[in-house]
């Protein structure tokens, strides 16, 4: 099994400027001659294109390069990084879907690259966590979790003492 290739630690991560969640259209729609159009679903797993831009100093930039070059094979291997979505920061498999763009910035210190990422999976809420933040309150819930949480680590530790 290849090693898994990840994201240097060294290099920042995408800004929040630039950055965009695309999925690609999971349905196929057919126009009827009369009547509503017929629609279904094409993929199980959308595949989904993330535009990043990140903003390096030029030795981070010179490590860009080489690590883009050497371990990302041009952009074709898919590596671990840390992206944000709806679930917050998390760790996903991508893999560049185009050539990046660098441009240095005004001052000459600081380079702006940006690019397109395809990510493997997008993470997302399973169907029962939807349907139970769906059905109850989300604020009660997170409370309650509060509440659970001093209960075991903070209130029970010191009761058993």
């Amino acid at each position: 099994m290849p090693d898994i290739i990840t994201w240097p630690n060294t290099l920042p991560l995408p800004t929040v400027q630039g950055y965009a969640v695309q999925p690609e259209d999971a349905i196929l729609r057919t126009e009827m001659e009369a009547g509503l159009a017929r629609q279904r679903r094409r993929f199980t797993n959308v595949p989904t294109k993330v535009s990043v831009r990140w903003i390096m100093r030029r030795d981070q930039y010179a490590v860009f390069e080489g690590w883009y070059r050497w371990h990302a094979k041009e952009g074709a291997n898919w590596f671990t990084i840390t992206l944000l979505g709806g679930l917050g920061l998390l760790d996903q498999e991508a893999r560049f879907t185009r050539q990046f763009s660098a441009r240095l910035l005004a001052g000459g210190t600081l380079w702006e690259i940006t690019s397109e990422l395809e990510i493997r999976e997008r993470p997302v809420l399973d169907e029962g966590l939807l349907n139970l933040l769906l059905s109850e309150d989300p604020a009660g819930l997170i409370f309650s979790g509060n509440a659970l949480h001093i209960l075991v680590h903070q209130t029970l530790p010191i009761t058993l003492n």
